[in-house]
């Protein structure tokens, strides 16, 4: 079965300088109008309205409303799936079509899957997909790691490193009010069940307009605008934009399991969520406890970068690659492609 990430490659996917400024700023803020994002790019309202259109209708582009499951109590894992080659893709696609599972990568030649899983609360015990896949035919081993720490990903994307908006542009699209400082005695955040549902709306479409959020949901614009702002500044609600691969993907990607003297994990985290070639870098539980994802035009500059980069992290004691063959999910709901 095709998934949204499985459109057809084509020639003309990747964006133009001008369809790149427009990422840039809606990465910095999902949610700002076009007039905001006209008078950043000194271009029409029309025009930055005209460019939304056509990019996420392509399917380039999709911006979404998502949580930090950290501000509301829950946990997020990363999850190692070890299968026999004949069962990875009916194994992705069950786990894609999860509700709690996010990044489901096939790897290492169709033997690996890989992906987050969300919990409710803080352990596995709470998760009843972790429980069921061991127990799942075809499956030869399951490991989990709790993400500790997130150094660059979540709202980042390498679009941050590498877009074109200059730091002028930056400053002007960037929120006004900024998420409140978290500490590990901040409360998380309560949702009812309005929250929920407009929550949900908002992850599969970040920019829906207010009055479409309010008929779904029965609240008020007013109110529909001010939980929203709400949800921003306790710092559980962001929003991301889903790029299809052959927008900022490049030709190798692979995951780095690095094990780092735990003294240098900070600075190691730190280092190696500066670089160009990383799209998202975590502390995590385990023997390796530090994850990344790289993206790089070919395997000879992913060797470069092993041997560079890499090797230079502070700490550095082991490190183990998986490359990833396919994406079936990205950080949103998993949208089935038209056939």
């Amino acid at each position: 079965m095709k998934t949204y990430l499985d459109i057809p490659r084509r020639p003309d996917r990747g964006l133009s300088d001008e369809d790149m400024a427009l990422a840039q700023a809606l990465q910095i803020n999902g949610r700002a109008s076009f007039r905001e994002i006209a008078d950043a790019l000194g271009v029409s309202d029309q025009t930055a309205a005209r460019r939304w259109a056509r990019l996420r209708s392509s399917g380039r582009l999709r911006v979404l409303g998502l949580t930090d499951p950290r501000r509301l109590g829950d946990s997020g894992w990363l999850v190692r799936v070890r299968c026999t080659p004949d069962a990875a893709a009916s194994i992705g696609e069950a786990l894609a079509r999860r509700t709690d599972t996010s990044w489901v990568h096939i790897s290492s030649g169709g033997t690996e899957i890989n992906c987050s899983v969300r919990t409710r609360g803080p352990g596995l015990e709470d998760s009843p997909l972790l429980q069921k896949l061991p127990r799942t035919p075809q499956v030869v081993d399951v490991s989990a790691h709790c993400l500790l720490h997130v150094f660059f990903g979540r709202d980042l994307s390498p679009i941050n490193k590498r877009g074109p908006l200059t730091a002028a542009q930056i400053e002007a699209l960037t929120p006004r009010v900024a998420p409140e400082p978290v500490t590990d005695a901040t409360p998380a955040v309560t949702l009812d069940d309005s929250d929920r549902l407009l929550l949900d709306l908002l992850a599969r479409d970040g920019r829906a307009a207010v009055g479409e959020l309010a008929s779904a949901t029965g609240l008020s614009p007013s109110t529909v605008r001010r939980r929203i702002s709400e949800l921003r500044v306790a710092g559980a609600l962001y929003f991301d934009v889903e790029y299809h691969p052959d927008v900022l993907r490049q030709n190798f990607r692979a995951s780095l399991w690095l094990e780092i003297d735990p003294s240098r994990l900070a600075d190691a985290g730190a280092a190696l969520a500066a670089h160009p070639e990383v799209a998202f870098a975590g502390a995590v539980t385990g023997t390796t406890n530090l994850y990344a994802s790289v993206d790089v035009p070919t395997a000879q500059l992913f060797y470069r970068y092993l041997t560079e980069s890499v090797a230079a992290l502070p700490g550095l004691r082991h490190t183990a690659t998986t490359p990833v063959q396919r994406t079936l999910k990205g950080p949103g709901p998993y949208l089935p492609a038209a056939a």
